[in-house]
């Protein structure tokens, strides 16, 4: 997402530029709200004029494909969504493909023959929500690699360490999975999800692990994209800022982030 209320006095743009007031914060976003519909290819194109070409979108397939139809027979919708994205070009890093915490390892035959019938001109990422494909990872595993696709993360654990001290960490609290910690890479693309809490130091001291981990996956030629979630986001484009600082004072080579504007208050 590039737009929250929460953000207005710290990123303040009108509707129509608030893309390019986060582009000057962060150089990649989550496309959730594809999820909910497929966008007007006009719209598309005006993500790709407010960005520059070295931007990420990591864009989430339409819950018509994933969880309406679990990915069988959605053909059209594809097709559809693919056609509308398509201005965008290589500023789509990866496709996120988020299945439903029903979708369990007795599916894993169904997203292996999705895969295998997608496009080779994207590049897939997988987020799976059923605690069956973390005890036993190894099929889902094959069935990834063999489509050169990454698995996707959602790292919770250092929200559900301890109970929710504000409204947003309470409703969070009922929705957001409580999966095991996964950080092993199966590409050259890592992508990685990390829920911290509303208070920041204890954001920051939750993330730790991932800090080494990018690190890491930096120094192996990897290029990971790392996305920071609180409860009620409020702070996430510093915080992400923030995380970004961490790494590069342990890989130096890497490159800062854009500068953001001056912020002037009428």
């Amino acid at each position: 997402m590039w737009t929250h209320r929460a953000w207005q006095a710290r990123i303040p743009a009108p509707p129509h530029e608030r893309l390019r007031a986060y582009a000057g914060w962060c150089n990649a976003v989550e496309g959730n709200t594809t999820f909910y519909a497929t966008p007007a290819r006009d719209t598309v194109a005006s993500w790709a004029d407010q960005t520059d070409a070295a931007f990420r979108f990591v864009l989430k397939l339409p819950r018509t494909i994933t969880h309406e139809r679990r990915l069988t027979g959605a053909g059209a919708e594809l097709r559809a969504f693919l056609h509308a994205i398509e201005p965008l070009g290589e500023r789509t890093h990866a496709l996120w493909i988020q299945l439903p915490g029903s979708f369990a390892p007795a599916d894993t035959a169904t997203l292996a023959a999705f895969l295998r019938d997608l496009p080779g001109d994207h590049r897939y990422a997988v987020e799976v929500r059923h605690p069956g494909f973390f005890a036993d990872p190894a099929p889902l595993e094959d069935a990834l690699a063999a489509a050169g696709a990454e698995w996707v993360p959602f790292d919770t654990t250092a929200f559900f360490r301890t109970p929710p001290t504000s409204d947003a960490e309470r409703d969070a609290w009922t929705k957001k999975p409580r999966l095991p910690r996964r950080s092993h890479a199966l590409t050259d693309r890592p992508i990685v999800r990390y829920l911290g809490r509303d208070a920041p130091a204890e954001t920051v001291g939750g993330w730790r692990h991932w800090v080494d981990v990018t690190a890491g996956w930096l120094r192996e030629g990897r290029s990971p994209t790392v996305f920071i979630h609180t409860p009620n986001n409020a702070d996430a484009p510093p915080l992400a800022r923030r995380f970004h600082d961490e790494v590069r004072a342990r890989v130096p080579g890497l490159a800062p982030l854009p500068e953001p504007e001056p912020t002037t208050l009428f």
